[in-house]
């Protein structure tokens, strides 16, 4: 395994922003766009093809990350889905959680996403174990 590999961390991106799709659309939109106290309006304001462009963007840099931590160190099976999972609970959530904090976000907000980062995150290792 090298330590960049184009296909898994295009796939790996692609399963992100496909928990992200379901996660913000069809389960948790509403919740979640009460929750960050958007408008009908303001949600659907925006460059979509540029907010989803650069979302999957951050998404292919998260798996160029995680992708290179597990080609450098031959990580197992269950080791790759700890290292998604943690790096999700570990880094990711506590990042968001302090900036909620000082932006006095509701913990709903960061409970709908701190559960997208853990799934999406999940979701990522899943398909790299694929490429393994």
């Amino acid at each position: 395994m090298t330590d960049f590999a184009l296909w898994p961390v295009v796939a790996g991106a692609a399963a992100f922003f496909a928990v992200g799709a379901l996660w913000y659309g069809v389960l948790f939109g509403k919740a979640w766009q009460r929750a960050a106290g958007l408008s009908d309006e303001q949600a659907q304001s925006g460059n979509m093809a540029l907010i989803f462009g650069l979302t999957f963007l951050f998404e292919m840099l998260i798996a160029m990350v995680l992708w290179h931590l597990i080609a450098r160190t031959g990580a197992a099976p269950h080791v790759v889905m700890m290292m998604a999972v943690g790096f999700a609970v570990g880094v990711m959530i506590p990042a968001v959680g302090i900036n909620y904090l000082y932006q006095r976000k509701s913990g709903l907000l960061f409970a709908i996403d701190a559960g997208h980062f853990i799934l999406g995150m999940a979701a990522m290792g899943g398909v790299f174990l694929l490429f393994l």
